[in-house]
């Protein structure tokens, strides 16, 4: 992971939701995207940091980055497989 934030080619806003929503809205939005473009998510649920990393692990896509927003949302960059 870098320390600046990456391009994002896509944006999902999951800020709200819980376990599963952010990651079924992820699935969904990769669905659409080509091989190497990149998806920001926006959540606000606790646990996300590490069900994201959970799925990318299981998938094969890559976590490029995770950032903690000044107003508590964190964003996370998702790299299509």
């Amino acid at each position: 992971m870098t320390a600046e934030s990456p391009h994002a080619d896509e944006e999902v806003d999951a800020r709200g939701l819980n376990c599963p929503l952010p990651i079924l809205r992820t699935k969904k939005a990769l669905a659409r995207l080509e091989s190497g473009q990149v998806l920001a998510v926006l959540t606000t649920d606790p646990h996300a940091g590490r069900d994201f990393q959970a799925f990318c692990q299981q998938t094969g896509n890559a976590l490029l980055a995770q950032r903690m927003r000044e107003d508590a949302v964190q964003v996370h960059y998702v790299q299509r497989r």
